[in-house]
């Protein structure tokens, strides 16, 4: 294993940053009502049901959530995702 620079230990350790897997698809939403850790493990647990999904991380301070999956997903599908963990999908960030 070669050598890893500053920037590229950045963007792997960054889950905003855009994910460079081929055939992965990274998306940010906006969810408005959550308020802590709690909240952020419900809307993960959610939208990590949807299929195709390999990784999603939820904010409460910023209200994003970030989600990484194997092709775009259906916006409705996260909605009701959100929707079904008691929050509302606000739409893309």
């Amino acid at each position: 294993m070669g050598p890893i620079g500053p920037t590229r230990l950045d963007e792997e350790n960054d889950m905003t940053a855009q994910t460079d897997t081929p055939g992965s698809v990274t998306a940010v939403y906006k969810v408005t009502g959550m308020s802590c850790g709690h909240c952020e493990g419900s809307v993960s647990a959610e939208i990590s049901g949807l299929p195709g999904v390999s990784s999603v991380t939820a904010v409460a301070a910023s209200g994003e959530v970030t989600v990484v999956s194997a092709a775009p997903l259906d916006e409705e599908a996260v909605r009701a995702a959100v929707d079904e963990a008691g929050f509302e999908l606000a739409g893309r960030a």
